[in-house]
């Protein structure tokens, strides 16, 4: 079986794959439209796998790393699923009260991508809450395919309450010191873009490749912003030119970066989508933000 690199897929399977990871084809369907690219010893199983998320080759910072608190907590979601599960992250060798982060998943709940974003942003000083909001159904069932089946069961708007719940939680925290920003990936950026809507003591927002929120809501938002974007990600940057007019003509602070031939989801390391290059740069600007925001 050859083995499949990057360079040998072309830009019509990531298509096809950002069809499928968003609900609009489903697996039977997939496949069906993979087949035509298993060609030249490629086979459809190899695409697959190779398209697949590996989890256990992409952790930056392991469950058990010593210089962390990192353990699973539960807040109440009053408007939203009850009571929500979610991994909270904190430095061990803190000394005083610490800036907070929301982060949140993509459209599939609490998957071990999220959970090593949620470590990695506590080993940058920062005390993290990674929601799960799947929890009212069992929570991330073990993999994506199942975790998107289950997270089309809930209303989008029901879950956006989990995560302004979790906002309440981790700014009324004992060990946060009452700032607290959001970044979100996916479905976590349409998350992140509303909650800037809906929360004007939010102190900012890093939306990736998320949906923007409509012409009306977009014009209360008073957090600063910065938007993370891939370049061949054509579906969600469709929306970018509206919010883009408004932002600018309300004089929302906000920071735009495009990043060049990269597709949605390239800060995901688990996917050939990953981009180390731009979600390097990303994350570097994404932590520089938040000092900014939530220490300076």
């Amino acid at each position: 079986m050859k083995k499949l690199k990057k360079e040998d897929i072309s830009q019509d399977v990531f298509n096809l794959y950002d069809d499928y990871a968003h609900n609009k084809l489903n697996r039977r369907q997939f496949v069906e439209k993979l087949s035509i690219y298993a060609v030249g010893g490629v086979t459809i199983g190899s695409l697959l796998s190779f398209m697949s998320p590996n989890y256990v080759d992409s952790l930056l910072v392991k469950p058990n790393d010593q210089t962390l608190d990192s353990t699973y907590t539960n807040y109440d979601s009053p408007k939203g699923g009850g009571s929500i599960k979610g991994l909270l992250s904190k430095p061990k060798d803190a000394k005083s009260k610490l800036p907070g982060v929301i982060v949140v998943h993509e459209n599939r709940g609490l998957n071990p991508y999220i959970e090593d974003v949620g470590r990695r942003t506590a080993k940058e000083g920062f005390i993290s809450l990674a929601p799960d909001a799947l929890t009212p159904l069992g929570g991330y069932p073990g993999n994506d395919d199942d975790g998107r089946t289950l997270q089309r069961k809930r209303d989008r708007n029901e879950m956006l309450e989990d995560f302004i719940a979790a906002f309440n939680y981790l700014k009324s925290h004992k060990d946060c010191n009452g700032k607290v920003g959001v970044v979100g990936f996916c479905f976590g950026g349409w998350i992140s873009n509303m909650m800037a809507v809906r929360l004007p003591d939010l102190a900012c927002a890093v939306p990736y490749y998320g949906r923007q929120p409509s012409d009306e809501d977009a014009t209360k938002i008073k957090a600063p912003l910065l938007l993370q974007y891939g370049e061949l990600d054509t579906r969600v940057n469709a929306g970018w030119p509206a919010f883009e007019a408004i932002l600018k003509t309300k004089n929302i602070e906000h920071q735009v970066y495009i990043y060049p031939e990269v597709n949605h989801g390239f800060h995901n390391n688990t996917t050939p989508r990953f981009d180390k290059k731009a979600a390097d740069l990303s994350w570097e600007r994404t932590m520089a933000f938040f000092k900014k925001h939530l220490i300076t």
